[in-house]
C-alpha cells in the first residue's frame, strides 16, 4: 500500500537504446520501475540515428507505467527529474514541434571528415582549451552543422529563429513543459558541455566557435544549473516541477555520491564511462580523456570531472548475440565465458565507430586477435567481457597521469556489473576492489537526487551520503605478472585496430 504522506521523485532515463522512468522514495529506495526500448536506425556504416517522436512517446508511456507500477497520481510526485543519453542531437520546428530529421546519436561517425575540416592546422585540439573536448564526431556541435549543410533549407530556418537545438534533456523539457505552447527551451549545464559550444570556464556559448562552426546562437537552448525548477510539467504530469537535468553519467556520479574530491565511478552500459572529481577546477587533460562539467547545484560552483569514454562495452554482448547469434540472450555469456578458465589467448578490440579514450582514433575499426583452432565461442565469449575491463583499466592508467590521483576502490553501476565474473576481472586487471551499490541504476537515483534538492525534498549532500549502501564487493585475486602479461597482449591488439580506415574512407563508406 502507497504511502499517501510520504515524498516521491520520479527520474526520466532517456538511455541510448531504452527509456525508463524509475519512482523513488525519501530514502532513495525503487518504489517501481518501467522501461521500453526504441528502434536503432542505422542508415549506412557508421551512422546511428534515433526517432526522437518515437523517443518522446516512449518517454511518456513509461512515466505512466511507472505510476501505474506504484500506484500513485502525478498530484503526489514532489518533482521531477532528467537524465540522458549525451551527444544525442535534435533539431525541431519550434511551430509544428516535430524534428527536422531523425536524432543524430553519439555514436555517429558521419562528421568524422567535418572535425577533420574543423580542426585544420590545429587538429583536434583547436578548441580543446576552450571546452575541455577533442574535436570529434561524438559530440553533438559537429552534428548540429551537420545537418544544417545537409538538410535543405534548414540553415535559413535556423537563422530566422524557426529551429531549435537541444540534446536529449532539452527535447524532453520542452516537450514536458508544453511544447508548442509555451515548452522551456533550456539544458544544463552537463549535457551543454558535451556539445563542444560551451566555454568550461563561463558556462556559457562560446561565440568564436559557433562562427568557427557557423551555428546560428538563435537555435541553442539557455544553460541552466544541475538542480533548479526549470518549468513546471502539463499533461499527465500537469503541475509536477521539472527540476533537475543531468547526462547520464554525470547523474551517476551524483547518485553514487562521488561528492568528494579523487572520488570515481564506471558506469557501464552501452558504452563505459568512468569518472573522477576533480573539485572546483577544470583539470586539462593531456592523455586522452576528457574534462567536464560534473554537475552544478542551484547557483552553486560548479564541479568538474575528468572523463574517460569508451563506445562499446555493453553493445559488444548485443553484437555477440544479435550479430553472430552465438548467444539467445545477454545473461547467458556469463556462464559461458566461465565454463574456460582464461581467454585463450583471443582478445576482442570493440572499434565499431572508432576508439575513444584514451585514444580517439575515428580510422580505427574493431578486430579479433590471437586465434587458433584451440579459441571456442567460450574463449570468445570470455575475450568480450573482457574487453570491457582492459579498456576501462586504460582509462584508469591516464586518469593518474593526469590527475596525479590514484584510485583506491572504484563504484560501480550499470546493468553490466550484475555479471559477477566481469566484476571480478575488472578487480584484477585495475588490482583495487569493486564496489556495486544496493541501487545499481545509480542515473535514475542521480537525477532523482538532483531534482529533490532543488525542490526542498533532501537538504544537503550529507543526506544524501547517508542513503549511500555497498552490495557487492571484489576485491582482486589476480598475480601482478598474469596481469602484466594479459595487459600488453590487450596493448598490441589495440595496437592492430589503429589506422584501419585511411583519411577520407568515412565519408566514402
Amino acid at each position: 500500500m502507497t504511502d499517501l504522506g510520504a515524498k516521491y521523485v520520479a527520474a526520466i532515463d532517456q538511455g541510448t537504446t531504452s527509456s525508463r522512468c524509475i519512482i523513488f522514495d525519501r530514502g532513495g529506495a525503487v518504489v517501481a520501475v518501467d522501461q521500453r526500448e526504441h528502434r536503432q536506425i542505422f542508415p549506412r556504416p557508421g551512422w546511428v540515428e534515433h526517432d526522437a517522436t518515437e523517443i518522446w512517446a516512449r518517454v511518456r508511456a513509461v512515466v505512466a507505467g511507472a505510476l501505474a507500477r506504484a500506484g500513485l497520481r502525478a498530484g503526489q510526485l514532489s518533482a521531477l527529474g532528467i537524465t540522458n543519453q549525451r551527444e544525442t542531437t535534435v533539431l525541431w520546428d519550434r511551430t509544428t514541434g516535430k524534428p527536422v530529421h531523425n536524432a543524430i546519436v553519439w555514436q555517429d561517425t558521419r562528421t568524422s571528415a567535418l572535425c577533420r575540416r574543423l580542426g585544420g592546422a590545429d587538429g583536434p585540439d583547436r578548441f580543446r582549451e576552450v571546452t575541455g573536448l577533442p574535436l570529434a564526431s561524438y559530440f553533438s556541435g559537429p552534428k548540429v552543422a551537420w545537418l544544417l549543410e545537409n538538410v535543405p533549407g534548414l540553415r535559413d530556418r535556423a537563422e530566422r529563429g524557426e529551429i531549435a537545438f537541444g540534446t536529449i534533456d532539452s527535447w524532453l523539457i520542452w516537450n514536458l513543459t508544453g511544447g508548442t505552447d509555451g515548452g522551456r527551451h533550456v539544458t544544463d549545464v552537463t549535457n551543454a558541455g558535451r556539445t563542444l559550444l560551451m566555454d568550461l570556464r563561463t558556462l556559457q556559448w562560446d561565440p568564436a566557435i559557433l562562427s568557427a562552426m557557423d551555428i546560428p546562437e538563435a537555435v541553442l537552448p539557455e544553460i541552466r544549473s544541475s538542480a533548479e525548477v526549470y518549468g513546471t510539467a502539463v499533461g499527465e504530469l500537469s503541475g509536477v516541477p521539472v527540476a533537475s537535468a543531468l547526462g547520464d553519467q554525470q547523474a551517476a556520479v551524483f547518485g553514487q555520491t562521488c561528492y568528494d574530491v579523487g572520488t570515481a565511478k564506471n558506469t557501464y552500459g552501452t558504452g563505459s564511462f568512468l569518472l573522477l572529481n576533480t573539485g572546483n577546477r577544470p583539470v586539462a587533460s593531456k592523455s586522452g580523456l576528457l574534462t567536464t562539467v560534473g554537475y552544478r547545484i542551484g547557483g552553486e560552483a560548479p564541479v568538474y570531472c575528468l572523463e574517460g569514454s569508451i563506445a562499446v562495452t555493453g553493445a559488444l554482448v548485443q553484437w555477440f548475440r544479435d550479430q553472430l547469434g552465438v548467444i539467445r540472450d545477454a545473461d547467458e555469456i556469463e556462464p559461458l565465458a566461465a565454463s574456460v578458465p582464461d581467454n585463450g589467448g583471443a582478445y576482442i578490440v570493440p572499434a565499431f565507430s572508432g576508439l575513444f579514450a584514451p585514444y580517439w582514433r575515428s580510422d580505427a575499426r574493431g578486430v579479433v586477435t590471437g586465434l587458433t583452432r584451440y579459441v571456442t565461442k567460450a574463449h570468445l565469449a570470455r575475450a568480450v567481457l573482457e574487453a570491457t575491463s582492459w579498456q576501462t583499466r586504460e582509462v584508469v592508467d591516464a586518469m593518474y597521469q593526469d590527475s596525479g590521483v590514484r584510485i583506491t576502490a572504484l563504484k560501480v553501476d550499470g546493468g553490466m556489473t550484475r555479471n559477477g565474473l566481469l566484476m571480478q576481472h575488472q578487480a584484477d586487471v585495475l588490482g583495487v576492489p569493486v564496489i556495486r551499490p544496493q541501487v545499481s541504476e545509480t542515473t535514475c537515483l542521480g537525477a532523482a537526487y538532483a531534482a529533490g534538492l532543488a525542490t526542498g525534498v533532501w537538504n544537503d549532500l550529507d543526506e544524501l551520503r547517508a542513503h549511500w549502501r555497498q552490495d557487492a564487493r571484489w576485491t582482486p585475486a589476480m598475480a601482478a605478472s598474469v596481469r602484466d602479461r594479459e595487459y600488453r597482449n590487450w596493448r598490441r591488439a589495440v595496437e592492430r585496430s589503429l589506422g584501419w580506415l585511411e583519411e577520407g574512407e568515412e565519408e566514402e563508406a
